[in-house]
């Protein structure tokens, strides 16, 4: 995605709703992040590789913030497995507990989504880079006993560690919810 791509993705974003921004590098996304972060009593995190690469879960526990897997915070911080060009945010879960929060409960929610997340496609070349890019790498990383794990595939399996059970898609920003997306012009994350 070229950076003009990625702020017609932004505009897109804005038009449904959200609070978006383009981010140059994952260190702007960070500066923005952890002014959020000092504002809030209570900081949630949904399990992130994206957050860990561009520091906030370190910067976070450097600075001894204790982060909740919930949606009960002031500020719910995740990624998201795909957005599409023209502005839905497309997550796959397993337990829906990232999910859930990321629609109702924290007081504000703040995507970091870097630009191998944002597909030129509709929903379904969301949910297929999520299946191809996602599920993969994340079931190997979480020691889920799946196909996908052993093979880098999905097989849209039946497998009882399969984390792809729970498909959520935000045409819009979800009523008494504000919520941030963070665009950045870097690859991060599954």
């Amino acid at each position: 995605m070229t950076k003009a791509e990625l702020e017609r993705t932004v505009e897109a974003l804005k038009r449904r709703g959200f609070d978006a921004q383009y981010c140059a590098t994952g260190e702007d996304a960070k500066a923005i992040v952890m002014k959020a972060a000092a504002e809030a009593a209570v900081v949630g995190m949904g399990g992130s590789e994206t957050m860990k690469e561009i520091g906030v879960t370190g910067a976070l526990a450097a600075a001894g913030r204790e982060i909740v897997r919930n949606a009960n915070c002031d500020l719910f911080l995740l990624s998201a497995n795909a957005v599409t060009a023209d502005g839905r945010l497309v997550n796959i879960d397993g337990r829906g507990n990232r999910v859930a929060a990321s629609i109702s409960g924290p007081g504000r929610v703040m995507f970091v989504v870097g630009r191998n997340k944002v597909v030129a496609g509709g929903l379904d070349a969301a949910v297929a880079r999520i299946k191809r890019d996602a599920c993969p790498p994340n079931c190997r990383r979480l020691g889920k006993k799946t196909p996908c794990a052993a093979t880098g595939v999905c097989a849209d399996c039946d497998s009882p560690d399969r984390i792809c059970k729970v498909l959520v898609v935000m045409e819009r920003r979800p009523t008494q919810t504000p919520t941030t997306v963070l665009v950045v012009d870097a690859d991060l994350g599954y």
